[in-house]
């Protein structure tokens, strides 16, 4: 390398770090809640080594790198401004996932813009690589708590133990378990896939094998975890429910992750077909040949493009933002009469943030019982979101009710069946109203959202609960679907309730 190429690479290098530190102080709020996940959320603990091991794969590459000279290649900020378009989105429907996604987009996109394409194709695998610092997967969470149930219980059914699935609580003779949030597998399935881009690239050469390699790291955890709730089970069945407590808690976390990770590697071990000291570089890219620019200008025009949604962003939240002032009342609903206590499971929602939020319990002549909730937004924001984790008919996972499975068909309603410890079971149906669209769809609400927020319209949202505990004689759907009737529109229902609270 000559001292022309030298210069050359410190002065691009300079303007990279330069580049990078002013996105994560202009982003420092995204910046700190990703790191504040991968140190508190045990499932993206792996976030915090992802940065450490893409550094490790660029050093692999640093003999290859010199051949190579740094070069400015301006298309690059059109991954800039595609990475400051998604934060926009996710700032204005209030989606955190969006706006950390679009952080690492935007230090990726500076790869390009400040050093080239060459030099991008020759680090094209650990600049992807950093997209496993994004915390993405919870929104399998769900889907896994039903899968990891049902596999249990065909498990079970092999080992002749009687059981019963409701939803994600499975009954034994003399036990009753739930498949939770923590038990859905999730954790083991996101570190793995992250430790299986990694195995299939330094390991393996073969395009074939690398895609059957990842295939085995998402299926075996997956299958893997089911086991582990089948032999807690199972161990509850021969023992106690305490036993199987303390025998999942020695199965359960990075020991068991070891396990899996160890039995993947072992099958995969003898497939290996990367050599010691084979190139990590193709040496059929091409030296840049352009001239010397100044990268500074790319800075300046980097830092530009990032800018201009913050601005815009900033004058949707102060526009179409009308404040509640008043107090919002419960309708009398003919044929219902309102209640106080009934003795049933208390329970209520949660919607934290809420500008407001009034319940209140309704009895019919048939000893039927539901209770209707309203909620109201003025706007959303950051820890002010109608719908996200943790919102809604159902809590977190140590709250009293946690969800259970998908309720009855019901128009316009997310329906949900609810369960609480002694398994008792609620029906829970709530009605959004978002950009004056009645729906029962989270992602419509954050559509909706979103789009009030970028055209700076009435950014009022609105959610109608209604929920009945399902009683020997009293079935919880029958109760809320004859409520529901009466009530009539939940639309009209939520619009006058807006009114109300901003007289």
């Amino acid at each position: 390398m000559t001292a022309a190429d030298r210069l050359r690479w410190r002065r691009h290098l300079l303007a990279l770090g330069v580049a990078a530190i002013g996105l994560l102080l202009i982003f420092a709020t995204d910046a700190r809640d990703l790191v504040s996940i991968w140190l508190n959320a045990s499932t993206y603990n792996h976030g915090a080594l992802i940065p450490f091991l893409a550094g490790w794969l660029v050093w692999q590459r640093k003999e290859e790198l010199t051949r190579f000279v740094p070069g400015l290649w301006w298309p690059g900020l059109i991954g800039m401004a595609g990475g400051a378009g998604l934060w926009l989105l996710g700032d204005a429907g209030s989606i955190a996932l969006f706006r950390q996604a679009a952080l690492v987009i935007m230090l990726q996109s500076l790869v390009p813009t400040l050093l080239g394409l060459t030099l991008t194709r020759a680090l094209a695998f650990p600049l992807f690589y950093l997209f496993f610092m994004v915390p993405v997967g919870e929104e399998l969470v769900p889907m896994l708590q039903i899968l990891t149930a049902k596999m249990s219980m065909a498990m079970l059914g092999w080992a002749g133990v009687p059981a019963h699935i409701e939803g994600i609580f499975i009954t034994t003779p003399n036990g009753y378990y739930k498949v939770a949030e923590a038990c859905a597998g999730v954790k083991f399935l996101v570190a793995m896939v992250a430790y299986g881009a990694l195995v299939a690239h330094v390991c393996f050469r073969s395009w074939p094998r690398r895609i059957v390699f990842m295939a085995a790291s998402i299926l075996v955890p997956v299958l893997a975890n089911g086991v582990r709730a089948f032999a807690t089970i199972y161990v509850g069945y021969k023992t106690t429910a305490d036993a199987a407590s303390g025998f999942d808690h020695v199965l359960y976390g990075w020991f068991f992750f070891a396990l899996v990770m160890g039995l993947v590697m072992a099958v995969g071990w003898p497939f290996f077909d990367r050599k010691p000291g084979d190139p990590w570089v193709s040496l059929k890219l091409q030296k840049c040949d352009e001239k010397s620019q100044s990268p500074w200008r790319a800075v300046t025009a980097a830092m530009i493009v990032v800018l201009l949604p913050i601005g815009w962003s900033f004058i949707g939240a102060a526009w179409g933002r009308v404040p509640m002032r008043g107090p919002v009342t419960l309708p009398a609903v003919a044929g219902w009469q309102r209640v106080e206590a009934n003795g049933l499971t208390p329970w209520r929602p949660r919607y934290e943030g809420a500008d407001r939020l009034v319940a209140g319990q309704y009895r019919d002549a048939t000893g039927d019982v539901v209770d209707l909730v309203i909620v109201l937004y003025a706007a959303q924001g950051e820890g002010r979101e109608m719908v996200g984790y943790g919102q809604g008919a159902a809590g977190l996972d140590d709250d009293a009710w946690v969800w259970s499975s998908d309720g009855p068909m019901i128009p316009d309603a997310r329906s949900e069946n609810l369960t609480a410890p002694g398994a008792v079971q609620r029906l829970a149906a709530t009605w959004y109203l978002a950009g004056g669209t009645l729906t029962g769809s989270g992602a419509v609400v954050k559509l909706e959202t979103l789009k009030a927020r970028l055209l700076a319209r009435d950014q009022v949202a609105a959610a109608v609960i209604v929920s009945a505990q399902e009683r020997e004689g009293h079935p919880a759907e029958r109760a809320v679907r004859s409520f529901g009737a009466a009530l009539g529109s939940p639309r009209a229902f939520a619009e006058s309730a807006i009114a109300e609270a901003r007289r």
